[in-house]
Parts: structure tokens; sequence; C-alpha cells
């Protein structure tokens, strides 16, 4: 039996309690989780803005130690220190085989005749994100896993298992920030504080910061951000605009999940310029922009996970923490234990933290 976290309807509060974790079998992993960040796409799940149609075990932000594998797996073993990623990849569809794992339309996951990875009194849960972290013990595959140095933080390894990649990964990946141009980030929660350091990492001059919380526009400066906007104030575009001589910048990041942010960050943008979403726009929302804008050869694309090769990425991003070029302790505002995991998503919810991370015993 293991303690996990139940998400049981939405609008309600996740429940602790004794769940059955299967043994691993072909290239399965069993994780012991040691720290886990509370993401906003959980709540997303939480509050209906996706859905969700079966009791589930949420979580996908994770690091931990190997308990046990399956007799395929041969990455890892009992001891090694992991972290999960949710963008696990089957290796062989078209997306795997050229090169872009994070779109993978056929990730591994047990069949409809074989004992569930996850259940309760002979009840299927869902593993959310394929990796289901508000438990003790987390049952991945192979490929949904990258194994670190023993010396890391297990609540550092944790962010960089979603938020930290997605938001570095869509500056230097998927919008793939030029030296010396300007971004502006829509957000200064987890996520755009990583892009800010991403955009910072590939050579930015000028990274304006916006969001409508004064304590989260210093905490930017902290990370990266040249200068801030306060939503809150007056028109964040036409803001935007004075600090770039009425051009609008070369990049923008919604990193939110607000149809609003999403419009603004295109408005923002100079002839030339391309707007990535990364935030989760609730399902049944359009971002409208004017038509005529393309004209100006203006783009807006999507980011999924940060465009990762996480396998590589990561421990690409670990270097960037010990170099200190990546802030990463400084993200954890505030820890848990997993019997306060809905105090966490208040502390979201209000603002008032960059990232949470529950840890574990």
């Amino acid at each position: 039996m293991t303690k996990a976290a139940v998400f049981n309807a939405v609008q309600e509060p996740l429940t602790i309690e004794e769940i059955d974790v299967a043994d691993p079998i072909g290239n399965e992993v069993l994780v012991r989780t040691a720290a886990s960040g509370v993401c906003h796409s959980d709540l997303h799940f939480i509050e209906g803005l996706y859905p969700m149609p079966n009791r589930a075990i949420l979580g996908h932000e994770a690091a931990g130690v190997v308990e046990a594998v399956g007799p395929n797996v041969t990455e890892v073993q009992p001891g090694d220190h992991v972290i999960a990623c949710l963008s696990v990849f089957c290796g062989h569809c078209d997306y795997c085989m050229t090169g872009r794992m994070h779109l993978c339309n056929n990730r591994p996951a047990r069949g409809a005749n074989e004992t569930p990875r996850l259940s309760q009194n002979g009840e299927m849960l869902t593993q959310f994100a394929s990796v289901g972290s508000y438990a003790d013990q987390m049952l991945l595959h192979e490929n949904g896993i990258v194994k670190i140095d023993k010396d890391l933080p297990f609540g550092v390894a944790a962010l960089i298992g979603c938020g930290v990649t997605t938001g570095v990964g869509a500056a230097l990946r998927t919008a793939k920030v030029t030296p010396g141009s300007t971004v502006a980030v829509f957000g200064a929660g987890g996520i755009g504080l990583s892009a800010i350091q991403g955009a910072r990492i590939a050579g930015a001059r000028k990274i304006i910061a916006v969001d409508m919380v004064e304590h989260k526009l210093q905490t930017a400066r902290e990370f990266g951000a040249t200068d801030g906007v306060d939503a809150s104030l007056g028109d964040p575009v036409k803001q935007i605009q004075d600090l770039t001589d009425g051009l609008g910048v070369d990049f923008s990041f919604e990193a939110i999940g607000l149809k609003v942010a999403a419009e603004q960050a295109w408005a923002a943008l100079r002839a030339g310029g391309t707007a990535t979403v990364i935030g989760m726009i609730p399902i049944g929302q359009n971002v409208e922009i004017p038509g005529n804008e393309f004209l100006r050869e203006k783009k807006i694309q999507g980011s999924s996970m940060g465009s990762n090769s996480f396998k590589v990425d990561m421990p690409q991003y670990i270097e960037f923490y010990r170099q200190g070029r990546l802030k990463l302790d400084e993200m954890i505002t505030k820890t848990r234990p997993l019997e306060e995991i809905n105090e966490a998503f208040a502390d979201m919810k209000s603002g008032e933290v960059a990232r949470s991370v529950i840890m574990f015993d």
C-alpha cells in the first residue's frame, strides 16, 4: 500500500488515501518519490478547466529513488536517483523518429488486459501524465525518467522535471531566442521565471517581465528580467512598447494560460516577432488576433514541455544550475508534506509562491 493524494471530483480537495501500486513489468521502474513540485497544470484539472474522466493521482513534476525495475530495464538500477518527465516516449513513432519525442503519439502504457499501474480496492486510478507524483511511489516507464547524480537536491531535481524544462526550453528550444534580442514574458510564476532565465542564458539584451503582483516582478528581476511591467497599472502592451522605442519585442511568451495574455503577447511583438504560448488556455477559449498583422511577418506558436529532448536537456540544465547560470534553489518558495497538498494549491492561487514543493520522507 502506498499513501497518495487522490483526486476524486472537480472542485473538491484532494484526499490522503492508501492505494495499490503494481510491481514493475517490462521497461517499468518503481520509484520512491522524494519531491514533487506543485504545478498550475494540476490545478486546471482540479478546477475542471480540463477534463479528468476518472479518479486520479495528480502530480507530474518529481524526483526520487529507484526501488525496483522490470526485467527489460537497462538504464537504471535500484538506488539510482532519477527525475520523472511526463514526455515519456515510445521511440519508434514518426515524431520520435524525427527528433520530436515530446510530441510522441504512442506513449507506452499498460494494456487493458494488464493489471493497472495504480488502483484502489480493485478500481483503476488514472495516473496523471504517466507520472502521478502526489504519492509515496511512482511506477514509471524507462523512457520517462533520466538518471541524475546523487548529490543533486531532490527539490531542485523535481523542478527540472516540468517547470524548468517547460520555461527554459520554450526560450531555448521552441522560440530559439537570439543573442541581443528583446523579450517579454507574461506571468512571473514558476514557468515564467524559467522562461526569463532561458532568455537570459540565450543572451537577450532586454527581458521584460509582465505581472500584476509587484513582489513577483521584483523576483523576476532577480532571475534576469531587466524591466518589469505591472499590468494592474495599465495596458501592458503600451508599457512594453514604451520600453522598446515603440517597436515591441522580438520574442514574447505567455506563461499563465489566459486568453487575454496570449493576445497581448501577440500585440506586444514588433514586425517579424514570434509569440510563444506556454500556458494551458482553458478548453473552449479561442485566441483572437488581427489577421492583417500577419502581413508584418509576426508569428504565434505553441510550446509543449519546452520542445524537449529531456534525456539530453535535463543534464544540460543541471550543469547550468551547477555553474550558477540557472537559479533553482531560489525558485522554491515553500515546502510542505503531502498532507498539506491542498494548502499548497491555495498558496498558488493566492500568488504567494513561485513554486511550492511537496517533500516526502
